[in-house]
């Protein structure tokens, strides 16, 4: 276990995040506006709408700034869960290489996984948040949900708050200083670290399951179809908290509305009642098929290239 073989998960990390990102970008952006936004109503119709107002280009809108740090973020991803694994396995069962990790084992370093990546991927997640959903409050169609005072502030003849990520940022750290980056940080703990068990742990039962007796490694196939299936239960059952997260950070996109975790809940629900908080599940476990196949596909594909195998 040299200190080779530790920077190889994330080096291959960031590969598989990459490819991650390119695939799942387009579903994130819908599932974001019919999360946080104002006039969807399902997911075809926003699909209908976001490619009706602003074309192909709309699906990809704030995927510069995702692709170069929501690669690094999966890169920590995985490096820290393979090393946070082996760390484990180590410490439990001594020098026996050939000892497989238990479930207890795969969820541990799943939750250390979830604690380590929120503290630095919550800024990355707010800045996609916030450039993903800056044009719902200058669409003439919602003038009668913001006002015309917030919609003066935020565009002057219709351009847009934010000229990129880098003005994202400094506008934030200006008007609401470091604190203002780690909007909705406690809802993205309370979706991630539960959600990454629910995701390394599917995977791993699944590659074993499907993993031909003899075989010392699962082939490519059950890598892309466990990855995929692992993916679409983590994003399916993270919904609810992952609308919260959403919610928080788009929140002073045009105004403040949400206190914190309990008074956005509370809100929501008041407002919109429970089914608010399935909003964008059908997406979520949609594109968490691809995302998460290509990820794990791309992180697997490295590995082997890496280590020579």
């Amino acid at each position: 276990m040299g200190t080779n073989v530790q920077l190889d998960d994330f080096i291959a990390g960031w590969i598989g995040g990459a490819a991650s990102v390119i695939v799942g970008h387009p579903l994130d952006t819908v599932k974001t506006r019919l999360q946080a936004g104002h006039g969807y109503t399902n997911t075809v119709q926003c699909v209908r709408t976001i490619f009706k107002n602003e074309h192909v280009a709309g699906f990809f809108k704030g995927l510069s700034f995702p692709l170069a740090s929501i690669a690094v973020y999966n890169s920590v991803a995985l490096g820290v869960y393979g090393n946070a694994q082996r760390f484990i396995c180590r410490y439990r069962y001594g020098e026996d290489l050939h000892q497989s990790p238990a479930l207890s084992d795969v969820a541990a370093a799943s939750a250390l996984v979830g604690l380590v990546t929120v503290a630095i991927g919550a800024p990355v997640d707010l800045v996609k948040i916030r450039l993903q959903m800056q044009t719902q409050s200058v669409r003439p169609a919602k003038l009668n949900l913001v006002g015309a005072s917030a919609l003066h502030s935020l565009a002057l003849n219709d351009q847009p708050l934010y000229r990129g990520p880098v003005h994202l940022i400094s506008r934030i750290l200006r008007t609401e200083g470091i604190v203002g980056l780690y909007r909705g940080v406690g809802a993205m703990y309370l979706r991630d670290v539960p959600g990454y068990c629910l995701y390394f742990v599917p995977y791993m039962l699944l590659c074993d399951w499907m993993t031909p007796e003899g075989s010392k490694a699962p082939n490519l196939f059950c890598v892309w179809l466990a990855g995929g299936v692992a993916g679409t239960i983590s994003w399916g059952t993270a919904t609810p908290m992952d609308v919260v997260k959403s919610r928080l950070q788009a929140d002073g996109v045009s105004e403040t509305k949400y206190k914190g975790i309990v008074h956005c809940i509370q809100q929501s629900y008041r407002k919109e009642g429970l089914n608010v908080f399935f909003k964008g599940a059908t997406v979520n476990a949609i594109r968490g098929f691809p995302m998460s196949a290509a990820m794990f596909l791309g992180y697997e594909l490295a590995l082997k290239v890496l280590r020579g195998q």
